[in-house]
């Protein structure tokens, strides 16, 4: 299987990877000493294999959800290989993870993390899962809301993607436009005003997507320029500092 995060929450929206069960962990009583709890809410999803958790006193298979509110706690019995693909709703930020147990040990076969940001979506949608976990029978909104859930965490990752691809998009445009006039008096200022953005940002946007500094770059630039000439031509250094 496949482990690409957006490729698997669109698999369980849309299909083939049909969500079933909802299950809801334990919030009450002792905590096993060996039971995972956290301080946010989480979704663990059963990708493949089969496992019986404690703390929601069922067998969970592919397709089965367990929604472990903020405080709960889950406590997996692993007998047989199984895969898990886990969501921690934190403060700040979505944390995606999946793991398999292949009978002997963990392997982490996929992690990723996106910041929570714009409407408050998400953090409506885990009110109200939080709700169901009063009316727990009532299994097809309860597969509606997690449903909503991970499209709300799919839509997150995607406007992650975009922010990356406009930012990438603008960093070339840059970097050619200084190939192109570097024996021009360019500076920091007069390239941000160029692209119409401030000189901070342009200086944020090469530290990010270039890993190298504005300056460092057209520096670099004019001085492989320069190694160039006096390679290809019979010219003084004088003479190239002035081409």
């Amino acid at each position: 299987m496949y482990h690409d995060v957006s490729y698997l929450l669109s698999r369980l929206i849309n299909g083939p990877l049909s969500l079933r069960q909802i299950y809801f962990a334990s919030s009450n009583g002792p905590v096993p000493d060996l039971a995972y709890q956290v301080d946010f809410p989480r979704l663990e999803i059963v990708l493949e294999g089969e496992f019986v958790d404690t703390g929601a006193g069922a067998t969970l298979v592919p397709g089965d959800v367990l929604y472990v509110a903020a405080g709960g706690w889950n406590f997996p019995q692993w007998k047989t290989p199984a895969t898990t693909f886990s969501v921690l709703f934190g403060k700040q930020q979505l944390g995606f993870s999946v793991v398999q147990w292949d009978g002997k040990q963990y392997q982490n076969l996929a992690k990723q993390h996106v910041a929570r940001r714009g409407p408050r979506i998400g953090s409506f949608l885990l009110q109200t899962l939080n709700e169901m976990q009063m009316q727990p029978q009532e299994q097809q909104t309860a597969r509606l809301i997690v449903a909503s859930l991970l499209s709300h965490c799919r839509d997150l990752l995607g406007s992650q993607i975009q922010t990356a691809s406009r930012s990438q998009a603008l960093f070339e445009a840059i970097r050619d436009y200084i190939d192109e006039r570097y024996a021009s008096a360019l500076t920091r200022e007069s390239v941000a005003q160029a692209f119409y953005i401030s000189p901070n940002y342009l200086s944020h946007l090469f530290q990010k997507t270039g890993a190298i500094g504005f300056n460092e770059y057209l520096n670099h630039t004019r001085l492989e320029h320069a190694k160039t000439l006096l390679k290809g031509y019979d010219l003084k250094v004088k003479e190239v500092a002035h081409a």
